[in-house]
C-alpha cells in the first residue's frame, strides 16, 4: 500500500516537471529572464581552456628565456674559444721569438761559454751589457710566456664552465619544449571537446548557458579596444565568397577555438542565440547607438540584458554554424538585425582601435 501511495505523489510531480519543460522557449535564443549559468562540462571545459592557454602562454615564455639564455652562454663560450685560440697563437709567437733570440746569440756568440766570452770581450762593460741584455731578454720572454699559460689555463676553466652551462640550459630547454609540446596537446583536445558542446547546442537550437570566465583584472585607459587580445585578421567586410549569399558583411579575425573574446566597448547584450549560418553569436548594444556582433563562438560568458564592460570576457571564439575553420566573425551594425552592416574596421579606427 505505501509503494502504491508513493507511485500516486510520483505522477504529480513528473506532470511538474514536464509542464515546467514545455514552457521553455524553443527558439535558439534565451530570454532575458533566463540566467542559466551553462551545464558543469560547459564550465569545466571552457575554463580548462582559459587555464591552459595561460599555462601555454606561461611555458613559452618560459622556454623563450631559456632559449635565449643558451644563446648567450653559447656565444660566451665561443668568445672565450676564440680567446683561447688567440692566446695559442701568441705563445708560438713568443717560442718563434725566444728560438731567434738563441739563434743570434750564438751566432754572436752569445752561446759560448762564459769563460771564452771573458777573453774576447774587448771590456768588463761589453761583457756585462751583452750579458744583461740577454739575461732581461731570457727573461721577459719566459714571463711573458709563462702569463700565457696562466691566462690560457684560466680561459680552459672558464671555457669548461661556459660548455657546461650551455648544455644544461640546453636539457632544461629540451624540457620545457617538452612541457609546452605537452600543454598544446592538451590544449587542442580540450579546445575541440568545447566546440562539440557548442555545435550540439547549435543543431539543438539551444544555448545550455553563460559559462563564467575567472577574467583577470585589466584595467584599459581607452573606451573602445579590439575585440580580441592577439589575432591575424582574414575575411575582410564587402569580400566576395561562396559561403555569403552577397558580400561579406564583417570582419573575420583567425583565432584558435577557445580564445576569449572582449566586447569593443560598453554596452548591454541584446541578442544571445544558438543556430542558424552565426552559430553560436552574441550582439551588443552601445552608447552610441551603434550595434557589435560575435559570431561563431564556442561558449558564451554572458546573458541577455548583463552590462558589459570594455574590455570584458563576452565569449570564446569557435566555428559553429557556416564557418570553413576557427575563427570570430565580428560586425558592426546600425540596428541590431544583419542587414544594417558598417565596415568595422574604419569604425573601429575612427575610435582609437587599429586593427592589424
Amino acid at each position: 500500500m505505501g509503494s502504491y501511495r508513493r507511485r500516486l505523489l510520483i505522477v504529480p510531480v513528473l506532470l511538474c516537471v514536464l509542464a515546467s519543460l514545455a514552457a521553455r522557449p524553443a527558439g535558439g535564443k534565451r530570454t532575458p529572464g533566463d540566467n542559466g549559468t551553462g551545464t558543469g562540462g560547459d564550465s569545466a571545459l571552457s575554463a580548462q581552456v582559459v587555464q591552459l592557454y595561460a599555462d601555454a602562454a606561461l611555458a613559452t615564455q618560459r622556454y623563450e628565456a631559456g632559449r635565449k639564455e643558451a644563446e648567450a652562454q653559447r656565444a660566451r663560450a665561443q668568445r672565450i674559444e676564440a680567446l683561447l685560440e688567440r692566446e695559442r697563437r701568441e705563445i708560438g709567437v713568443l717560442h718563434e721569438d725566444l728560438g731567434r733570440i738563441a739563434r743570434a746569440q750564438y751566432r754572436t756568440s752569445g752561446g759560448m761559454p762564459l769563460t771564452a766570452q771573458i777573453i774576447l770581450a774587448k771590456s768588463p762593460e761589453q761583457l756585462m751589457r751583452g750579458q744583461h741584455v740577454f739575461s732581461q731578454t731570457n727573461l721577459a720572454v719566459g714571463n711573458a710566456i709563462e702569463k700565457s699559460r696562466r691566462a690560457e689555463k684560466r680561459l680552459a676553466t672558464d671555457e669548461a664552465k661556459a660548455a657546461a652551462a650551455w648544455q644544461n640550459l640546453e636539457k632544461r630547454n629540451a624540457a620545457l619544449a617538452e612541457l609546452k609540446k605537452g600543454i598544446e596537446q592538451k590544449l587542442e583536445r580540450v579546445r575541440w571537446q568545447l566546440q562539440g558542446q557548442a555545435d550540439a547546442s547549435v543543431a539543438a537550437g539551444s544555448c545550455s548557458g553563460a559559462v563564467r570566465l575567472d577574467q583577470p583584472k585589466t584595467d584599459f585607459t581607452s573606451e573602445w579596444v579590439a575585440p580580441l587580445e592577439s589575432y591575424e585578421l582574414s575575411a575582410a567586410f564587402g569580400s566576395g565568397g561562396l559561403r555569403w549569399a552577397n558580400r561579406h558583411t564583417g570582419q573575420d579575425f583567425a583565432v584558435p577555438i577557445g580564445t576569449p573574446v572582449r566586447a569593443v566597448g560598453d554596452g548591454r547584450v541584446v541578442k544571445v542565440s544558438c543556430g542558424g549560418a552565426f552559430g553560436m553569436e552574441i550582439v551588443l548594444r552601445h552608447a552610441d547607438g551603434y550595434y557589435t556582433q560575435y559570431a561563431h563562438l564556442a561558449a558564451v560568458a554572458v546573458d541577455e540584458g548583463e552590462q558589459v564592460d570594455t574590455g570584458q570576457w563576452i565569449g570564446q571564439s569557435g566555428t559553429s554554424g557556416n564557418s570553413t575553420g576557427p575563427h570570430l566573425h565580428f560586425e558592426v551594425r546600425v540596428t541590431a538585425q544583419m542587414g544594417s552592416a558598417v565596415d568595422p574596421v574604419p569604425w573601429l579606427a575612427g575610435r582609437g582601435v587599429r586593427l592589424g
